[in-house]
């Protein structure tokens, strides 16, 4: 899922950047350039978002730009795609207890197929995900 956020990113006494997503509590980052403060920020938003996610919680409606200007900042658009942040970070396995028929399990262990590997692929395809 994509979701795109207005940032303020402003620039610090000390040269490098200061930026915060106003409509996600919480999610504010900094970075030495601006390429690496928005780098920054896009992974704390995603990381922020998938908590919410995680804890039942609705995301919240992203503002208009124009609404978040303070004058100091620029408004800059932040774009996160959640189920690739996802892929990429929560590669932690899983243990599932699956029931199956014993000949099933008995013809998948004498031809040699990895239960485990046939299973995420199949949830792949079902999820349309591959």
């Amino acid at each position: 899922m994509r979701k795109v956020y207005p940032a303020l990113l402003t620039p610090t006494e000390s040269g490098g950047y200061l930026i915060r997503v106003p409509d996600v509590n919480g999610c504010i980052t900094t970075g030495k350039t601006i390429e690496e403060a928005l780098d920054n920020i896009r992974d704390a938003l995603a990381g922020c978002l998938c908590v919410l996610e995680d804890v039942g919680q609705p995301l919240p409606e992203a503002s208009a730009p124009a609404a978040i200007a303070d004058g100091q900042s620029t408004v800059v658009l932040v774009d996160v795609d959640l189920l690739e942040y996802r892929k990429e970070t929560d590669t932690k396995a899983v243990r599932k207890n699956v029931s199956m028929p014993a000949w099933l399990s008995y013809m998948a262990d004498k031809r040699g197929v990895n239960c485990s590997q046939l299973l995420q692929e199949a949830l792949k395809k079902e999820l349309q995900l591959a």
